[in-house]
């Protein structure tokens, strides 16, 4: 994250309890990967605040390579096979959850792509000013590409899903992702990943007016099922 290894145990504290707080809104299992987003870009941002520290230090070479490669990870494997899965999870409409398994698989190869490149070249993080760079020998020639899927794997379904609310999850993102590419080029990895921290506690009220829609609709249900045959019954001569 940009500012100071401070700034990335603070947000990382403060969107985790944001993670274990949504997880309390789940009210059905399909629902927890998703609320668990939250925890995973606070554990991320824990530690991208461990990499500030132990940069400068070259005798912290080993944990240095080993928070390193768990952002990175993170960021690169796991995010574009989490957000359409959990958002595939959720849905219930059929033919969204045909166009959320596209996505899925294009996320599934992209995260192979990823975990690839982070086996076969190098990775060297390193801070300049007030923001990590993470500097890379990976194909210049599908950077870009790579970058475009990303995107679209990661925002698309957000705007695909039924669900209330996950289209202004999907608008932040996407406007986060355009400041950080015109103001952060060379720390896109590292600023986007906290702005998208942030926006994950978008969830929280996500989940939180499903939850109440969930009631509602199990009161209606009990009324439609079970009230209103009864008093029908004893209403009957």
């Amino acid at each position: 994250m940009c500012f100071s290894a401070e700034a990335s145990f603070t947000g990382g504290v403060i969107i985790t309890a944001i993670g274990i707080a949504t997880v309390t809104k789940v009210h059905k299992p399909s629902q927890l990967i998703f609320a668990c987003i939250p925890i995973f870009f606070g554990i991320q941002q824990v530690a991208e605040g461990i990499l500030w520290l132990t940069i400068p230090h070259p005798e912290y070479d080993s944990l240095r390579k080993f928070v390193t490669y768990f952002f990175l990870i993170m960021a690169d494997v796991l995010w574009p096979m989490i957000i359409p899965l959990s958002v595939l999870f959720m849905e219930e409409n059929r033919k969204k959850k045909k166009a959320l398994w596209i996505f899925l698989s294009l996320g599934m190869i992209l995260s192979g792509y990823y975990a690839i490149c982070l086996i076969i070249f190098h990775v060297y993080p390193k801070i300049m000013g007030y923001h990590i760079q993470y500097i890379s020998d990976f194909p210049d020639s599908l950077s870009m590409p790579a970058f475009f899927v990303y995107l679209i794997v990661t925002i698309t379904p957000l705007f695909i899903s039924s669900i209330k609310r996950t289209q202004l999850m999907g608008i932040l993102m996407f406007f986060s992702c355009a400041v950080t590419a015109i103001f952060f080029t060379q720390f896109l990895t590292s600023v986007w990943c906290f702005f998208a921290a942030l926006i994950s506690g978008v969830i929280y009220w996500i989940l939180s007016d499903s939850k109440r829609k969930f009631k509602f609709d199990r009161l209606n249900s009990i009324k439609n099922e079970v009230i209103i045959p009864m008093i029908q019954k004893i209403a009957k001569p």
